[in-house]
């Protein structure tokens, strides 16, 4: 006769959890890293680099996507983007500590941030098949199973 599964609070008992964990925090902290560099380099690095972009690839500059980056590359638009990358990293370093500590708080935020990011992998997968696109959709949902095991197992 088997013993009932009692959810054990001890995260050292997950093992998958610390996994997700660290990837967070790696995650959580290369983007601080940009928003960091962001904010150090300012806009003239890269809009040196979109010019030699355009001149490499013979792009239009006035038309399409480019057009809108050449035009975004401005000390505000450089300064919104490092606060975004500053907010992305901060939630997931949080993120990362909440696994780490066996928080179901943290358990839910990775559940729901990874179902947001299904649909863009799906369709990515859909649009360019291949192993790459495979392996991300195949990553996120083990992390998603992970996780919503984590809270299963807590409501018992």
């Amino acid at each position: 006769m088997t013993q009932p599964h009692h959810y054990n609070p001890d995260p050292h008992a997950h093992p998958g959890l610390h996994i997700i964990a660290l990837v967070e925090a790696v995650k959580g902290a290369l983007a601080l890293l940009a928003a960091s560099g962001l904010e150090l380099l300012g806009p003239a690095p890269l809009q040196r680099w979109i010019h030699e972009l355009i001149a490499r690839f013979q792009l239009d500059p006035n038309h399409g996507a480019i057009a809108w980056l050449v035009g975004a590359i401005n000390p505000g638009g450089v300064h919104l983007a490092a606060l975004v990358a500053a907010l992305y990293g901060a939630m997931h370093l949080l993120e990362g500590w909440g696994l780490w500590r066996a928080k179901a708080w943290a358990s839910w935020l990775g559940c729901i941030t990874v179902a947001l990011y299904l649909p863009f992998d799906v369709y990515a997968l859909a649009k360019h098949p291949g192993w790459l696109s495979l392996v991300v959709v195949a990553i996120n949902l083990l992390v998603l199973w992970v996780l919503a095991r984590d809270l299963v197992i807590r409501r018992r």
